[in-house]
């Protein structure tokens, strides 16, 4: 074995025998979109809870008008606002049960299935090849593996 192949990559991220470059680079395009797709998953989550404290501190505020004696507001936001279906029928835990169940979990195993049937389940090729590429071999910081 060279020098520089012990050096490279670990098997896991190492192209398979005949991988052509093209499929390299469309897997790591789904990749990508699966990782902006996570990315607004964990928007939709921000979206969950902050709605979710919003409605909590609706029990303050409808207190704090009764107490400065504006009922009639306090009557409107209790009513009209606290505990309010965000979209038609739901809450936003039932949106992101929704996103889950449906759109995240498909996009995942389509993802994964992908990479199963292509690439022998191998992840991140397209980057740990750019890694390659892009390191300065034999200087500290730069090491191909931990």
């Amino acid at each position: 074995m060279n020098d520089q192949h012990m050096d490279g990559p670990d098997a896991a991220h190492t192209r398979p025998e005949g991988l052509a470059d093209e499929t390299v680079e469309a897997l790591g395009k789904l990749s990508e979109a699966l990782e902006t797709v996570e990315r607004a998953r964990g928007r939709l989550y921000d979206l969950h809870q902050l709605i979710g404290h919003a409605d909590l501190m609706l029990d303050d505020a409808v207190s704090l008008l009764r107490a400065a004696g504006h009922d009639k507001v306090a009557d409107r936001v209790a009513t009209d606002v606290l505990g309010r279906n965000v979209i038609a029928g739901r809450w936003t835990f039932q949106i992101v049960e929704d996103f889950d169940d449906g759109y995240y979990s498909t996009f995942k195993a389509v993802e994964k299935d992908a990479r199963d049937e292509l690439a022998q389940g191998r992840r991140h090729l397209f980057e740990a090849e750019m890694k390659e590429r892009r390191r300065t071999h034999g200087r500290a910081g730069h090491e191909a593996t931990p």
